[in-house]
């Protein structure tokens, strides 16, 4: 049974050695020295306020009710959660947010929703779309409510597109959006890479901010930050997180809502300078555990994220699959087991 990290994880590495090894190769290992900084290009916390790249951002999941309705109270708790578990902000309507199973009305109302209640959080909306009216219309409102960013997929109905249209495609959104920008990597779900030549052609833009590489390939990730040091590639998987924060790069991450507390704890410890390895151990040995459970799953992930909060249990759209009987006995198992872990 294909689970959610296989999907994630595993499937996009293989579906990068299709496609996107093909668009990546030929390109340069060394960095752009051309590249401006974007310091300033994130914003909405202290930290970002400063410049600061290497934050944790949660991609964020969407609850909905028993009757599969968007349900604003439990985010409005869900986001008060995250941000006391310490993550420094929420990618909203990312994958895990599951953002094509909501429609084009749901999805402003879900970004007003995080936006009016983001407690502190730096806040990065997802737009994207096959299209780049709806895109476009999407970023608008994202940047018009006070987004401090979006994470922008490549249009992906059509996979065999060329450097040049993609360019032309993303150029419409960077002329007409001025918050800064990042785009999706995530080849495996979209068909479409974002390759090294992408990105040179579109520095030029000043909120280019950076990426999310939600490959599971420590070879494409280092290749992304060697090439572009300026931007904050961030990884979305916690394969490369130790690496991310070895060069001053950022995170965001689904393990992000099951995990928030050990993952902080990561970030907690590189800011202080103190070694990561033992948090990180802490962090993958909580990982395993609930990982039984199938918490890369959507179902299975929110029901034991509605244990960890103590809320009424929220559900995932169709297609995804629902929690099992036998998932939610390891489940809470598992979650005792890493109480008294501490």
């Amino acid at each position: 049974m294909q689970t959610r990290r296989t999907f994630l994880g595993s499937v996009g590495a293989a579906a990068l050695g299709v496609a996107g090894r093909a668009a990546l190769s030929g390109e340069t290992a060394a960095a752009e020295d051309g590249m401006k900084n974007l310091d300033d290009a994130e914003r909405g916390s202290a930290d970002a306020a400063s410049g600061e790249k290497m934050l944790f951002w949660v991609a964020v999941s969407t609850p909905c009710d028993k009757n599969l309705s968007f349900d604003p109270e439990l985010y409005k708790d869900l986001l008060a959660y995250l941000k006391s578990q310490g993550a420094d902000g929420v990618v909203v309507l990312g994958t895990t947010g599951e953002f094509p199973s909501f429609s084009f009305a749901e999805r402003k109302k879900v970004a007003e929703t995080a936006l009016k209640n983001r407690n502190g959080l730096n806040i990065i909306v997802g737009p994207g779309t096959s299209n780049f009216p709806e895109t476009i219309e999407l970023s608008k409102h994202a940047e018009e409510h006070g987004a401090d960013g979006l994470l922008i997929v490549p249009p992906f109905y059509y996979k065999r597109v060329q450097v040049e249209p993609l360019t032309k495609y993303y150029s419409m959104i960077f002329e007409q959006v001025k918050i800064p920008i990042n785009l999706y990597h995530i080849p495996f779900a979209s068909g479409v890479p974002i390759s090294h030549e992408l990105l040179h052609s579109l520095g030029h833009y000043p909120n280019l901010a950076g990426i999310k590489d939600s490959v599971s390939d420590p070879e494409v990730y280092h290749r992304f930050v060697a090439e572009f040091p300026r931007l904050n590639m961030r990884t979305g998987t916690d394969v490369n997180l130790k690496y991310a924060l070895e060069h001053g790069m950022g995170a965001i991450l689904a393990e992000g809502n099951n995990f928030t507390k050990q993952i902080a704890a990561v970030f907690a410890a590189k800011r202080a300078g103190k070694d990561i390895d033992e948090p990180i151990e802490r962090l993958n040995a909580a990982l395993k555990l609930l990982r039984a459970g199938g918490v890369d799953e959507y179902g299975p992930m929110k029901y034991a994220l509605s244990l960890q909060m103590g809320t009424r249990q929220f559900y995932q759209r169709p297609p995804n699959s629902d929690v099992t009987e036998e998932q939610k006995a390891t489940i809470k198992a598992a979650l005792e087991e890493i109480k008294r872990m501490g």
